[in-house]
């Protein structure tokens, strides 16, 4: 709840800040406007950490230059074109921009970029009342044409005017809605809702790149789930990633099996419990989240109803792993993201049967070569996926994990594990067997690894004598 006498020392506190007086002496003294705009003002109002700071001001791009060149040890125009402005002040990074009264055209989401002489009308084309705020500096003076305060006190999003006007402006702002929803944990109002329904389909005009940073966003919340069901519930993850939506799968009377839908929701809310418990310090792990997410996109396109009523998706996590690398490469994640995600939906079935007998030392060693560096986000993503509401079979699974990382441990320190190479490599599998690089090499190397894997450690000479037993065999 909001608590406005604290949330008004707040704001002074912020206006009174080193950096920010500097700035707002240097604006006053050169005759111009200046004011704290957007996100700043509305995490000080909730008491929340504010990281970046954001002004507005009357001043031109290349007035704003002159006040800050200065007072600033570095400076940057890449968004000089939309009147922004960056600059390193007292240690810390602001960007600064000219009052906007930007017009869209509908189709490409590209702006005519028109300066504005006034505070209001730039605060009316924002995206949200909540980030439609601006405090004057040196005044220290809150401008709220939109009723953003009210809103924050009755954790509300909604748009400063018609929400089909804002979201047609800027599809994107409708993505912005769930992650805000996760973020500040507010309700979106109804207007603002049907709006993403009815202009769902035009957020096709919308980069993927643009799309990603608002899905990652997302993601990093300490809570996506609300904002993912918006999402799903308006129709907008149809327009990105379908297959989140269609893990809503029909149950009908005689076929029974979990909610796949509920149960990924579910999984990826454990996923990131234990990602803090396991990496306190560490920012949200994004690749381990989207893993969650779809670890199971593959169950659809898998599902066989069996007589009797059973329901199989035998190798769902293999045809998963395909789909969510095809979907994550259209919406242009990096290559190292895509290939951690992929391998562990492929990998996430692999624990499951561990508890029904104890695995041999050699699978334990083929399990950690196969997660290869993904080996710490497989563990929280396999103790994740695991929601039975049934506590027996949790205790059970729980504790057989707790054996195979122990286990892991254990060999890890005794044969380092870590590195899992032969123990000849191919110059002296070459010298050894008086053969040159070919195919053959190749499946000497391979004998030896699945010698490692089986049997562990042998030592160079063990291995030798071994190699040349298997190399006589082949004849």
């Amino acid at each position: 709840m909001l608590n406005m006498a604290e949330g008004v020392a707040r704001l002074g506190e912020l206006a009174a800040s080193p950096v920010v007086s500097t700035l707002a002496r240097a604006f006053a003294d050169a005759g111009h406007e200046l004011a704290i705009v957007g996100g700043p003002v509305r995490d000080a109002l909730l008491g929340r950490t504010t990281n970046d700071l954001d002004f507005t001001t009357d001043a031109t791009p290349d007035e704003i230059l002159r006040v800050v060149t200065p007072i600033s040890t570095a400076r940057w125009d890449i968004g000089r074109a939309f009147g922004t402005i960056g600059a390193k002040v007292g240690g810390e990074q602001v960007e600064i921009t000219t009052y906007r009264a930007d017009s869209y055209d509908g189709v490409t989401r590209k702006p005519t970029v028109e300066f504005g002489g006034t505070l209001d009308p730039d605060l009316a084309r924002r995206d949200f009342t909540v980030n439609a705020m601006a405090l004057r500096v040196p005044a220290v003076q809150l401008v709220d044409p939109a009723g953003g305060v009210e809103d924050l006190v009755a954790g509300v999003l909604r748009t400063p005017g018609d929400p089909r006007v804002s979201f047609g402006d800027d599809p994107l702002r409708m993505l912005r809605a769930a992650r805000f929803r996760s973020q500040l944990g507010f309700e979106v109002d109804e207007d603002t809702v049907s709006a993403m329904i009815e202009l769902r389909e035009t957020l096709g005009i919308v980069s993927p790149e643009r799309i990603n940073g608002e899905l990652v966003r997302l993601l990093q919340t300490d809570d996506p789930v609300p904002g993912i069901r918006l999402l799903v519930d308006t129709g907008l993850m149809d327009e990105f990633l379908p297959e989140v939506s269609a893990l809503r799968l029909e149950v009908d009377e005689h076929h029974h099996h979990k909610d796949v839908y509920e149960h990924s929701l579910t999984v990826l809310t454990q996923a990131i419990a234990h990602e803090k418990k396991r990496f306190p310090d560490t920012p949200p792990d994004v690749a381990l989240r989207v893993a969650a997410l779809l670890h199971d996109i593959g169950k659809p396109r898998t599902r066989k109803l069996e007589p009797g009523g059973a329901v199989t998706f035998h190798h769902h996590d293999v045809v998963g792993s395909r789909m969510a690398r095809k979907r994550l490469q259209a919406l242009r994640f990096d290559s190292d993201t895509m290939d951690a995600v992929a391998r562990l939906i492929e990998l996430h079935l692999r624990f499951f049967g561990y508890s029904e007998g104890a695995w041999t030392d050699s699978a334990v060693r083929r399990y950690v070569r196969d997660a290869g560096d993904q080996l710490d986000r497989l563990h929280i993503l396999t103790r994740a996926d695991v929601t039975t509401r049934n506590r027996r079979k949790a205790a059970v699974l729980a504790g057989a994990y707790d054996d195979i990382e122990s286990r892991i441990a254990e060999l890890r320190e005794q044969e380092e594990l870590g590195a899992m190479r032969p123990e000849l490599d191919g110059n002296r599998i070459q010298q050894v067997l008086g053969i040159r690089p070919g195919p053959e090499v190749g499946r000497a190397y391979r004998f030896l690894l699945d010698l490692r894997l089986d049997e562990g450690v042998l030592g160079p000479d063990e291995a030798q004598r071994r190699l040349l037993e298997w190399w006589a065999a082949q004849g």
